[in-house]
């Protein structure tokens, strides 16, 4: 279930090892993207894409808007 987080969170679960999708655009990803992330653009994301992901692990999903 999705659940919204703040900066904190996202930092502990980063250290205890969840995983970081940015589903942005391939292009905006290349420009600018938060370290370590995993790029799956929304757009993609399907079973097959997500597959490489560990289902064990949490999986944080961020995107970033400017409009």
């Amino acid at each position: 279930m999705p659940t919204a987080i703040g900066i904190a969170d996202v930092r502990r679960l980063l250290d205890e090892g969840a995983q970081l999708v940015e589903v942005l655009p391939e292009q905006e990803y290349a420009e600018e993207h938060l370290p370590a992330a995993i790029n799956i653009p929304l757009k993609q994301l399907d079973g097959d894409s997500a597959s490489r992901l560990d289902r064990a692990r949490p999986i944080i999903v961020y995107c970033y808007d400017g409009l």
